[in-house]
């Protein structure tokens, strides 16, 4: 095997792996992806307990009232019953007067009430809307989940093939040449063997001597970045 076929298929062998380094770090996003989606979805379930957790409030305030109100009606009824009883002007006057602040006590807290009941109408509403923005959101990130899983599938099926493409590459050439490609590529990052072109090392962007560069499309031997130390190759070639 000639210097030219070597280093076509050190080339090959790179582009394999460059794309066997993509899938794996695109299959390594997966369980993210899915994270991500089950992580909005908690979020929007989250703003829907929010808003229960406002209604609850709202009732618990809203009974108080009505709570209220009614010890104010029992007390201007006890009030008012007291009213036959009195013997003075003094005493019927004080007593009219703590009906009517009763009563005016309990104007003030329907007002609440109303105000409360329209807020608590509000928010109903909020959550039932909510509740189906909820339902439309969890069939979206199923689909969409769906979507991942498959791509999943898909992007592992052509791993194991890419494997096995460079294993049958791999087989093509001196067990001495692939330790070489191997030696390189741990060394610079998984970047091997790289095109020059116009004089310039695709791996470090340097230039190399025109007399390297000569001999580089001459193609006689095996070459190396005098600055990188990848391999490298005339990219007409």
């Amino acid at each position: 095997m000639n210097i030219k076929e070597q280093v076509v298929i050190l080339v090959k062998l790179q582009k394999i792996e460059t794309e066997v380094c993509g899938l794996k770090s695109t299959l390594s996003n997966v369980a993210k992806k899915y994270e991500m989606l089950d992580a909005e979805l908690v979020e929007f379930k989250q703003s829907i307990d929010n808003e229960r957790s406002l209604l609850d409030d709202l009732k618990k305030q809203y009974r108080l009232y009505e709570s209220d109100v009614q010890m104010n009606l029992e007390q201007i009824k006890k009030s008012e019953a007291n009213l036959r009883s009195i013997k003075t002007n003094k005493e019927y006057q004080l007593l009219l007067k703590q009906i009517d602040e009763f009563k005016v006590k309990n104007a003030q807290i329907e007002d609440e009430m109303l105000e409360f009941l329209d807020r608590m109408d509000k928010a109903e509403s909020n959550i039932a809307a909510r509740k189906n923005e909820y339902s439309m959101l969890e069939d979206r990130i199923m689909s969409d989940k769906e979507i991942v899983k498959q791509q999943s599938e898909h992007g592992n099926k052509k791993l194991v093939q890419l494997e096995m493409d460079f294993n049958d590459v791999a087989g093509s050439i001196t067990q001495e040449l692939l330790k070489k490609y191997e030696m390189v590529k741990t060394q610079k990052g998984g970047l091997a063997i790289v095109p020059v072109n116009d004089a310039v090392c695709g791996g470090c962007n340097m230039n190399v001597t025109p007399q390297m560069y000569n001999e580089l499309q001459r193609c006689d031997s095996l070459m190396f970045c005098p600055n990188c130390q990848r391999m490298i190759y005339w990219r007409q070639q």
